[in-house]
């Protein structure tokens, strides 16, 4: 599980968190079919699975349902969640940081993160472009730095390259013109 640092932006610190709408949740014994009818209806691309204290136990995937019943030719109306769904899906608690889970995400090739409270219990549920776009102001914030060091300390190579780009767009117009 990620280190939460007193430096770190958590989790439940990003304003959007309090505004997330509640997770789809089902128990591990409820039909395909019914969970797969919920998330068209909201538009969501997975369902969380829970205990009955709200604990998770489970995430069902857009991509667990194509590979493991489409693909395995299970029935929708028969099929338990529990049969498909992913068991002892990574969470991250709250207070984690934000940054570290968008690595882990990333190294690791998952898309959804369920968020619990301090009890285990569900809070939300994150996705890799959530993160993306909570994190895009500071890493585009980064790279203005980076650049900016890069052309204070060799300002001088960016002078003599600026000089022949601009010596070579002279020397096509001049040449252009002559012929």
């Amino acid at each position: 599980m990620a280190a939460s640092t007193s430096a770190a932006m958590r989790i439940k610190d990003r304003s959007e968190y309090a505004s997330k709408p509640r997770p789809l949740t089902f128990p591990p014994d409820a039909i395909v079919f019914d969970a797969v009818a919920a998330m068209c209806e909201k538009n969501y691309g997975s369902v969380v699975v829970v205990d009955p204290d709200d604990k998770v136990i489970g995430v069902m995937t857009e991509r667990d349902i194509m590979r493991k019943l489409v693909h395995g030719g299970m029935d929708a109306k028969t099929t338990k969640i529990s049969q498909i769904m992913t068991d002892e899906p990574r969470v991250a608690r709250e207070d984690d940081d934000l940054v570290d889970w968008l690595r882990i995400m990333s190294n690791e090739r998952f898309r959804r993160l369920p968020i619990v409270d301090d009890e285990g219990r569900i809070k939300a549920v994150f996705t890799q472009g959530d993160f993306v776009s909570y994190t895009w102001p500071d890493l585009m914030g980064q790279a203005k730095e980076l650049v900016k060091a890069s052309i204070g300390k060799n300002w001088h190579f960016f002078l003599i390259g600026g000089g022949i780009m601009l010596y070579t767009l002279l020397m096509i117009v001049v040449l252009r013109g002559v012929t």
